[in-house]
């Protein structure tokens, strides 16, 4: 695995691909109060690139290119949190994407654990570690271990996402996953709007 640190935005010509798999850090859960600090990118291939986020920093023309090219699908992991810190610090809204949680509440409904821990432990029999999640991604000089867990929440989904289409295709919810795919910049714009709770779909 190759992991390569970009400071601000991703280099000039750098492709990944048509599919390319996309996660964030953040000061904390809430996308309109904690800044973002970390995008990951990772192409399928292995490796993958890290573009740091200044505090002050709200564009990013490289990395925003592929985020909105609507030909390049994006592969996230509750993809509803990422999509809302990155329209709110960088401008843009990612789309179209493709989210392995949703995907797995869709398929794997013998289960209750539906984080990527337990995805890549059921579906991969890989083991992934989260001990750094916690970690001050907000800081200027970011350690070795905080590097290496952040490739590995973009190493994987490539893989989860083969293993929950064969999935979705068997019990025949693809097409109801696609249209939650296709709702989720919206889900986003509803979280920074301020209606994340309650849920105005509720009664």
């Amino acid at each position: 695995m190759q992991i390569y640190l970009h400071i601000g935005d991703l280099p000039d010509g750098l492709h990944l691909g048509d599919t390319v798999a996309i996660d964030t850090e953040t000061m904390g859960l809430n996308p309109i109060r904690d800044r973002l600090c970390l995008v990951q990118l990772s192409a399928g291939d292995g490796h993958c690139h890290l573009v740091q986020i200044a505090p002050d920093q709200d564009q990013a023309p490289n990395l925003a290119a592929i985020l909105t090219d609507a030909r390049v699908l994006k592969i996230l992991h509750f993809a509803r949190f990422d999509l809302a810190a990155v329209r709110r610090y960088l401008g843009v809204l990612i789309e179209p994407v493709y989210c392995t949680k949703i995907a797995s509440k869709l398929a794997r409904t013998y289960t209750d654990r539906h984080g990527l821990k337990d995805l890549c432990k059921d579906l991969l029999n890989t083991d992934i570690s989260k001990q750094q999640q916690t970690s001050d991604w907000g800081s200027p000089e970011l350690k070795p271990e905080q590097l290496a867990y952040a490739a590995q929440d973009v190493l994987y989904l490539h893989a989860l996402r083969e293993r929950l289409d064969d999935m979705l295709m068997r019990e025949g919810r693809r097409d109801v996953a696609d249209a939650c795919f296709r709702f989720l910049p919206q889900r986003a714009e509803l979280d920074l709007l301020g209606f994340a709770e309650p849920d105005i779909f509720a009664h």
